[in-house]
């Protein structure tokens, strides 16, 4: 009964806010507008095809889950060395996760873009080999990254966003580690496992299920900073918007 109470006395407070907001805001609510950039027909096959907004709603998720992934790898191996009995590993590994995470994600994402990206990616070649690859391998780069024309930028900010990631889940990850008990590392020790068979077997494992929900977190975090590689004019849900407000005026619906 109470639990009804609450969500009843919250949902009130909230619709009296929209209503007051409505009463202040002096402006015209015009929705038509949405479904015409969502998805759009393909002059050449007449199918529907995402337009504006999904395409960046899209590019964000792949930003999201690729810098997730790419962090939890970066997160894996500096958390081992967080916990390792070297002091040289832990202090690089400490190093890594202070600068990252103590440098401004747009500060870091301008290097990494500006200094570094702009010297390394035009000598990979990447967008050269994709556009000279066949159609179908075209098609699967820009169904899990992006087309050969904005691949460079892709995956700049890409390794911007899992560096961001990377130095998040170390910490994530480095509690999951020493969550395990001492005393269960020492029974496998007993059974007659060493060092990687401890880690694999033994300390991973509980390690994993103890930090699931800080990096279903984590991933919430990634998909705010994904609106962040915008600067510097990648299409993702932020960028899209952006162009679509200008476009239409209608702020407020996109």
């Amino acid at each position: 009964m109470l639990d009804v109470v609450v969500i009843a006395g919250a949902l009130a407070v909230l619709g009296a806010l929209v209503i007051r907001a409505n009463a202040v805001l002096d402006h015209r609510w015009d929705w038509s507008v949405i479904p015409i950039f969502l998805v759009r027909t393909d002059p050449a096959s007449g199918i529907w095809a995402p337009n504006l907004l999904l395409e960046g709603f899209f590019t964000t998720m792949r930003l999201a889950v690729w810098s997730l992934l790419i962090g939890t790898v970066i997160g894996t191996i500096a958390a081992s060395m967080r916990v390792s009995g070297r002091p040289a590993l832990r202090w690089l590994a400490r190093g890594f996760v202070e600068l990252v995470r103590n440098t401004p994600p747009i500060v870091l994402i301008f290097v990494g873009y500006f200094f570094v990206s702009s010297q390394v990616m035009p000598g990979l070649g990447l967008d050269r080999a994709l556009l000279a690859a066949p159609r179908s391998v075209q098609l699967v780069a820009g169904t899990l990254l992006a087309s050969p024309e904005r691949i460079n930028d892709f995956l700049a900010g890409l390794a911007c966003l899992g560096l961001l990631a990377g130095a998040c889940m170390t910490e994530i990850i480095r509690a999951g580690l020493q969550s395990v008990p001492a005393s269960q590392i020492e029974a496998g020790r007993a059974l007659g496992l060493r060092g990687w068979a401890v880690f694999r077997k033994i300390v991973l494992p509980p390690a994993v299920r103890n930090v699931l929900s800080a990096m279903a977190g984590q991933f919430i975090v990634s998909i705010k900073d994904s609106s962040l590689v915008a600067l510097i004019s990648i299409q993702e849900l932020t960028f899209m918007t952006s162009e679509v407000s200008s476009t239409t005026q209608r702020f407020f619906e996109v």
